[in-house]
């Protein structure tokens, strides 16, 4: 499928395809899309910014190529690197027939049969389908000095191997990047981007994707759901959750034959919802019915 033609027909295959985008949202995919920039996503852990490289990977039926980010990511294990035991397996048959020409050699096992290629090279080389979705995903876990190995890429769709040279992509991929903000992006990687900050969504949005995403709770429950949901993200946590938990959590209650909340069955599922013992300590009890009679209201 090609690029939609405006943010409307985006927004129609965002829907098909489940993910429901606020208006900014779908906006700034489609004008990445037009104008062939990266999209640089920040926002909480949960709120569907990886998720967007993965739908439009699906309505632009492109391979997605995902680099996920961690502390001491280095250039051997995003870009390239050389099948060293292949080319000393090379040499030394060379060396066994007896004719060995030392530049010729060079040549040989320093040519492209010999390279590994890792997601930002692979995502710069031609693919029969398009160019592909390249999903950088949690660019804030990384360290600072990986991301200047993500400027030229960002800037120019290339990347360089100093034995083979500069190799271009013949269309640039289609580039998602997010972050969920435990460190700040330098300026200069910013600059190559559009920029989108995904919030949670409002009480309806929300209700909408619990219902498409599990269509097994009675409408009642995914009502209660998302209104107690929201009612704990206004608590002080030190993590909030996401629409990700939201989802576990109506399938979890779905999976236990729950038509209704209850502080009894919230108290015994919060380890669906919150991640951290304190979190948990700071709910369950009184808070669980205080949120519960306070939600009411939203979720009848």
């Amino acid at each position: 499928m090609g690029v939609p033609a405006s943010i409307d027909e985006l927004e129609e295959r965002l829907r098909a395809a489940s993910y429901f985008a606020e208006r900014s949202l779908a906006t700034a995919i489609y004008l990445a899309l037009t104008l062939r920039r990266p999209l640089f996503l920040e926002g909480e852990a949960g709120v569907g910014k990886t998720e967007v490289a993965k739908v439009l990977s699906r309505i632009l039926d492109r391979q997605l190529i995902r680099l996920q980010c961690y502390e001491g990511l280095d250039v051997s294990s995003a870009v390239y690197e050389w099948d060293y035991s292949r080319q000393l397996l090379e040499i030394r048959l060379l060396e066994a027939t007896g004719e060995v020409d030392l530049e010729r050699a060079k040549r040989d096992v320093f040519s492209r049969d010999y390279l590994l290629a890792r997601p930002l090279l692979k995502a710069v080389e031609p693919h029969p389908g398009g160019a592909p979705v390249l999903l950088i995903d949690e660019l804030d876990r990384a360290d600072e000095e990986f991301e200047a190995f993500l400027l030229e890429l960002l800037s120019d769709f290339q990347v360089t191997v100093p034995e083979l040279g500069t190799i271009k992509a013949q269309e640039p991929p289609v580039v998602v990047i997010t972050s969920n903000r435990t460190r700040e992006i330098h300026d200069a990687l910013r600059r190559r981007c559009l920029y989108h900050w995904i919030d949670y969504p409002t009480y309806d949005k929300e209700v909408e994707i619990v219902t498409t995403k599990v269509p097994e709770a009675p409408a009642r429950l995914s009502r209660q759901i998302v209104a107690f949901v929201q009612a704990l993200r206004r608590e002080e946590l030190y993590k909030r959750p996401g629409v990700a938990e939201t989802l576990d959590w109506a399938a979890a209650l779905v999976a236990l034959d729950r038509h209704a909340l209850d502080p009894e069955v919230v108290d015994d599922t919060l380890g669906v919802l919150l991640k951290y013992q304190d979190d948990v300590a700071l709910i369950r009890g009184d808070a669980t019915a205080r949120l519960l009679r306070g939600s009411e209201g939203d979720g009848s």
